[in-house]
């Protein structure tokens, strides 16, 4: 289902990846620098979701500023948040690349603003967190993840240049968020893998991607 989202003086293209059967959590997917929602790991994603009765929509915001970005994301929310057509209990915001970084930067001001504190924004899911720029280890990009509460699934390629694995790791043991890493062996920035097809490597980020918001899904409901 394609809908506008109200931007400020403008819309954002979004769509709705809809479940066959009435879903109570949602995720919300945006793309990175390059690309827009049309991206093919994100489409393979919406759709892996959805037909496991979990609803995504997912939204393009072009404008490399973080800040930009992360307002857009908040903007998604908010309409998903008080949309009549699907009511939901929670969403989960999920980005590639720079997406992920503005979808952690909305969720560190959402919960600063928010000062009833309410739990609509159920985790986070980073798919190849940019920790640094390529070469540039000196400058991390963990400040928001450091002060977020909610459950974070990091996934992310052992050979990706913009995330080398001890700094990743070395960041995750000092989050205060419940957090888990799957690494995904030799996959670059790009996910690509010497030797695997795509789809296979796609599987392998669904299946993963999945099986962490079905457990932070029941853990709600215990």
């Amino acid at each position: 289902v394609k809908v506008k989202i109200p931007f400020g003086n403008k819309y954002l293209d979004a769509v709705f990846s809809v479940p066959e059967k009435k879903s109570t959590y949602g995720v919300i997917l945006t793309h990175g620098a390059g690309g827009d929602m049309n991206f093919p790991h994100l489409v393979s994603l919406a759709a892996c979701l959805a037909s496991h009765g979990v609803l995504c929509l997912r939204f393009t915001c072009k404008g490399l500023n973080i800040a930009y970005r992360a307002k857009a994301f908040k903007s998604v929310v908010e309409y998903l948040k008080l949309s009549d057509d699907y009511k939901l209990s929670g969403v989960f915001l999920a980005g590639r690349s720079m997406g992920s970084r503005a979808a952690a930067s909305a969720i560190r001001q959402l919960s600063q603003e928010e000062e009833d504190d309410d739990d609509f924004i159920q985790g986070l899911v980073c798919l190849s967190y940019p920790l640094h720029r390529p070469k540039l280890q000196s400058k991390l990009r963990d400040e928001d993840l450091l002060f977020i509460r909610c459950p974070v699934l990091f996934v992310s390629g052992s050979a990706d240049e913009m995330c080398e694995k001890q700094l990743l790791e070395g960041v995750a043991s000092k989050m205060k968020a419940p957090k888990r890493i799957c690494w995904i062996d030799k996959a670059n920035h790009g996910m690509a893998v010497k030797g695997r097809t795509t789809d296979d490597v796609m599987e392998e980020i669904n299946a993963q991607v999945f099986s962490w918001l079905r457990e932070n899904i029941e853990l709600k409901h215990k």
